[in-house]
C-alpha cells in the first residue's frame, strides 16, 4: 500500500515525531472478546467490535502521562495509537512485548496477538527491555488459512491482497476474483489469527467500552443484507466500523453475496 511509504524517515526515527525524545514506551490492550458474532453471517473483525479503540486507549495514555508527570517531573512527550508514521510493532518488539510472526502480527506467549499496540515517546531516558525470541517454529497456520494468499511468505504480508485492505482501506469497487475467498468478512479479517496457536491463550478483555452492539453479535446474513443507514449508526456508534462507512459496509456485503 502506497500510503505505507509517507513519512519513512519518520518511521525510522522517533526523533522526527517528538523533539528531544530518548526513550519508548510501548503498551499493550487486550481487545480479545468474550462472546463472537455467529458463524453463519457476515463478519466484523473482533477489533472493531466495540468503540473505536483510538478514542478509548488515547484517554488511557493521557492518564498515564499525567501520572509518569506527578511521580517523577516534567516529562515532555506524546502519546501515539496507530495514528502517525509510527513503527509500532517493530518498537514493541524490540521493548521484549513480543515477537512479529509470520503474518507480521506482533505475537505474545502469554496472551497471543489480540491486543492494541500503543506508545509514548518521551524526552527522558529509560533503562530498556531487551527483545523476546521468536516462537513461530515451523507452524504455516497463518500462511495456510489465507484465502487471498496476502502472506506471500513466512513474515511478508502483501498488504493490498488482505481481505482487511480490501473491506477497509480501498476506496473503489473490490477488483473481480476475490468473490468466493472472502469467507463471509465484511469489515476487517482474523482469519490469520483466528487459526494461529498462540491465541488459545487469550482471554477475554474487561474494557466495557470494547463490548459490542447485541445485533452485531445475533444478526443474521439477511438482516445485514437489509440494513439500513439508521441501524447502522445505531449498530456502529463511535466504532471504527465507520471508517468504511454504511455504503462501504453495503459494497462489501453485495460483493460477497455476489460469489454464493
Amino acid at each position: 500500500m502506497q500510503y505505507m511509504e509517507n513519512h519513512f524517515d519518520k518511521r525510522l526515527d522517533p526523533t522526527k515525531l517528538v523533539e528531544g525524545s530518548k526513550s519508548v514506551i510501548s503498551l499493550l490492550y487486550n481487545y480479545f472478546p468474550e462472546e463472537t458474532q455467529r458463524d453463519d453471517t457476515y463478519k466484523v473483525s473482533k477489533y472493531a467490535y466495540g468503540r473505536d479503540y483510538h478514542h478509548v486507549i488515547k484517554s488511557k495514555l493521557k492518564e498515564f502521562m499525567f501520572t509518569l508527570q506527578e511521580e517523577i517531573g516534567e516529562i515532555g512527550g506524546r502519546a501515539f495509537v496507530d495514528s502517525a508514521p509510527v513503527l509500532e510493532k517493530a518498537w514493541a518488539a524490540k521493548s521484549g512485548l513480543g515477537w512479529v510472526g509470520k503474518h507480521s502480527n506482533l505475537l505474545s506467549k502469554q496472551t497471543g496477538s489480540f491486543y492494541f499496540i500503543a506508545e509514548l515517546i518521551l524526552d527522558i531516558d529509560l533503562e530498556y527491555d531487551t527483545p523476546v525470541t521468536d516462537h513461530c517454529g515451523s507452524c504455516t497456520k497463518c500462511i495456510d488459512a489465507c484465502p487471498t494468499d496476502a502472506i506471500y511468505e513466512p513474515y511478508k504480508v502483501d498488504g493490498s491482497k488482505c481481505i482487511s485492505y480490501f473491506t477497509i482501506e480501498l476506496k473503489n469497487e473490490i477488483p473481480n476474483g476475490f468473490q468466493d475467498k472472502f469467507e463471509d468478512w465484511m469489515f476487517g479479517c482474523d482469519i490469520c489469527q483466528d487459526v494461529c496457536p498462540w491465541n488459545r491463550f487469550s482471554k477475554p478483555h474487561n474494557e466495557p467500552l470494547f463490548n459490542p452492539h447485541p445485533d452485531l453479535l445475533s444478526n443474521d446474513k439477511k438482516e445485514w443484507e437489509e440494513i439500513t443507514k439508521e441501524v447502522f449508526n445505531e449498530i456502529f456508534r463511535k466504532s471504527a466500523v465507520k471508517r468504511t462507512k454504511f455504503e462501504g459496509l453495503k459494497r462489501n456485503i453485495s460483493y460477497i453475496k455476489s460469489s454464493s
